[in-house]
């Protein structure tokens, strides 16, 4: 499997790595119920073909093997590229903090623009930096105006955030940073229609 063109199959099925194969099959039949090209409220092509490929690699046995062996290696990329024991807290690494936090934050509204955000626990797992560290990102971001909370609780970012990332001049996304975000308000919608 590579990692070239990695997607977290665990968060396009908004599931744990531990889950089961007959949790994976019901969250998929939620999720392709949802968005089957045929449902004219919510369907939606490419992320019913996201859905179907991750379920079929999930729930082959040996794809899964496989798929964890490369989710596992990549979340380890992920973790070097934030690792925050080895970084002295820094002027340099503030920046690289701010920058990773305003890149999945758009990755995040990019894939839902009307309520795209990530919560705390969200940024902190895949930025691998301790939620105190992000304290101070999150104040001083919130501050310029370059990210929102929203009514969910979870940080977004805005119009502002999106405009600086753009003056950079560099590719607003960066795959090692934004395999796994997702829109964790997908995941709350799937628990609540789960539960209906």
């Amino acid at each position: 499997m590579s990692d070239r063109a990695f997607v977290d199959f665990y968060g396009v099925l908004q599931l744990s790595q531990s889950a089961d194969s007959e949790t994976i099959e019901r969250v998929y039949r939620l999720l392709a119920k949802r968005y089957h090209p045929d449902n004219s409220e919510s369907g939606d092509a490419e992320k019913f073909r996201e859905v179907h490929a991750a379920y079929e690699v999930l729930m082959d046995p040996d794809s899964r093997s496989e798929f964890d062996r490369s989710f596992e290696r990549h979340s380890r990329e992920c973790a070097q590229t934030f690792d925050h024991k080895s970084a002295v807290i820094s002027e340099q690494t503030d920046r690289r903090i701010f920058d990773g936090v305003l890149r999945l934050l758009f990755t995040a509204r990019r894939r839902n623009p009307t309520g795209g955000g990530l919560g705390s626990v969200d940024l902190e797992r895949m930025l691998g930096v301790p939620c105190d560290e992000l304290e101070f990102p999150t104040w001083y971001l919130k501050r310029k105006g370059w990210i929102e909370v929203l009514d969910s609780g979870q940080f977004a970012i805005t119009v502002e955030g999106i405009d600086s990332l753009m003056r950079t001049g560099r590719p607003l996304a960066d795959p090692r940073m934004i395999a796994g975000a997702i829109s964790t308000d997908r995941v709350r919608k799937a628990s609540k229609a789960e539960a209906a």
